[in-house]
């Protein structure tokens, strides 16, 4: 893929009407719309007849990941308002150790309002089960578009409880309004678990127990993975060519037992959400890098999991999936490890050749946007085709929009 950073984003440009843009969820879940696409044809169904869809003995592969209610609101005595939007945590920089810290931790934040908080320290009274605590915020380090924030309180209360009491739920600025109480549940997955992002993974919103059910008695297994969403997914890509544009990176953690399902189901494996597919890929990936770390030098201790933006564009394109997997697999093994924990700031653009995933179920992406360019990497210049009509027959875009079911062979799996 030479010409992968030449890519012009004004190549992936569509109108979106506001009127178009989701603004509240359904009420039911799984009663939003659902375009199919299949070898260049256009379906419209319902969510809820998703077994009804997909192949037969699939493996859906979801994104766990719950969103954390990260932005916090603080008032100076001047009456300027601060708002510190939470992204990851430094000190400790492990998710569930920063949420379980009592006392005080350090987060990488975005500050709104940044010019009325020079310096100092921000307090402000909290309410937590009818306890009144003090929580404080000062600033330790400025980096760029970003600052290093110290939390400290009093109380016996961890900072999961502050952020899950006191936090606003952090909706995409594309809704353009405050958020309410009922998004709290709304902007959350039925199955969310692990604690860490700041955006939903929106494609997992649809799904209710009667899907679920349905997939079930349909013989359609369901594994999880987890990626925690960064802020860096709604980053607009500013740039003429995609390669001047800076990917941002996410955490991501692959059980033991995911993998051993995606070794027994190469060949029939549906991503749900473009988060999904990032790690799914991303696992290929280091199963290469591993690779070649044995066949250059003895693997005595862990190497450093963690993929950069381009990275995988260098690394060698024919190795076998299968192969790849079953070797990350006993490298787990070996080193006693239930989860793999890594690092990834690919970029998926057309013209990437996908080694896990065949099938994707996805939300309607901005323009311009990193994920749009994933969507047209799996389904080709057919995006415009699919885009077209969900515009053209009232279809809701965006997180709190309709989906999209993308049936396909697209992995090169090479058993």
């Amino acid at each position: 893929m030479k010409n992968a950073k030449s890519i012009k984003i004004l190549d992936y440009s569509y109108n979106l009407p506001s009127e178009k843009i989701a603004k509240f969820p359904l009420t039911k879940r799984d009663a939003s719309k659902l375009l199919v696409y299949k070898e260049n044809n256009l379906l419209e169904k319902k969510f809820f007849q998703l077994s009804k869809l997909l192949p037969t003995d699939n493996l859906l592969v979801l994104n766990d990941t719950k969103v954390i209610q990260a932005r916090l609101f603080f008032k100076k005595a001047t009456g300027a308002k601060i708002e510190i939007f939470c992204l990851n945590p430094i000190e400790p920089s492990n998710y569930e150790l920063a949420f379980s810290q009592k006392k005080s931790c350090k987060w990488k934040c975005i500050v709104g309002n940044l010019k009325k908080w020079k310096n100092g320290i921000l307090s402000k009274n909290i309410i937590i089960d009818n306890i009144e605590y003090q929580l404080n915020a000062t600033i330790i380090k400025r980096i760029s578009n970003s600052q290093i924030i110290e939390f400290s309180w009093n109380g016996d209360i961890t900072f999961g409880e502050v952020l899950e009491k006191t936090g606003n739920t952090p909706l995409p600025p594309y809704l353009n309004r405050e958020p309410k109480e009922s998004d709290k549940k709304t902007y959350q997955t039925l199955y969310s678990k692990h604690k860490g992002s700041v955006a939903a993974p929106t494609a997992g919103l649809h799904f209710t127990k009667h899907v679920f059910r349905d997939l079930k008695d349909s013989n359609i297994r369901v594994k999880r993975l987890t990626l925690h969403v960064g802020a860096g997914t709604f980053k607009p890509v500013k740039s003429e060519q995609i390669g001047d544009h800076k990917m941002h990176a996410e955490s991501f953690l692959v059980s033991q037992d995911t993998l051993k399902a995606l070794i027994s189901n190469l060949g029939n494996i549906t991503s749900v959400g473009t988060t999904s597919v990032r790690t799914l890929e991303s696992i290929y990936w280091l199963g290469v890098k591993i690779i070649l770390t044995e066949i250059s030098e003895k693997l005595t201790d862990k190497p450093n999991l963690s993929l950069s933006q381009w990275e995988i564009y260098d690394l060698p394109q024919n190795l076998k999936t299968y192969k790849v997997l079953y070797n990350l697999l006993v490298y787990m093994q070996t080193y006693e490890l239930d989860n793999i924990e890594a690092s990834t700031q690919i970029i998926i653009v057309p013209g990437y050749k996908f080694r896990i995933v065949n099938n994707l179920i996805t939300n309607f992406h901005q323009s311009q946007s990193t994920l749009l360019l994933l969507i047209a990497a799996f389904c080709g210049n057919d995006w415009k085709k699919i885009y077209n009509y969900a515009l053209n027959n009232d279809f809701r875009f965006l997180s709190y929009g309709d989906s999209l079911l993308i049936l396909g062979e697209q992995a090169v799996n090479g058993n």
